[in-house]
């Protein structure tokens, strides 16, 4: 909700089931217009029905694969961005 205590329009559950509904509905039609469109390709498989709509979900894929793993190699520890401990900085006492 927002300051003034109204939903805002995209936080409606109606709305977001419409937009879904609507995505579904554009790819659907982009899918169904491969039939009538003619590709100038290179190779043949380019050619195959649906070809780049599942070149592009398999590349989805893969950039979130390669996220996860990215994710393990940069990871900081949960206190990284904590101040130091103050016991530690205290000189030693002679």
């Amino acid at each position: 909700m927002s300051a003034s205590g109204h939903e805002h329009w995209l936080e409606r559950p109606s709305t977001v089931r419409g937009l879904v509904w609507t995505l579904y509905a554009v790819c659907g039609l982009l899918l169904i217009a491969e039939l009538f469109i003619h590709r100038h390709t290179h190779f043949d498989f380019e050619g195959w029905f649906g070809f780049y709509g599942f070149y592009g979900f398999l590349a989805y894929i893969g950039i979130v694969f390669s996220a996860k793993g990215l994710r393990k190699l940069i990871r900081r520890s949960v206190n990284y961005y904590d101040p130091p401990d103050t016991v530690q900085d205290k000189e030693p006492e002679a």
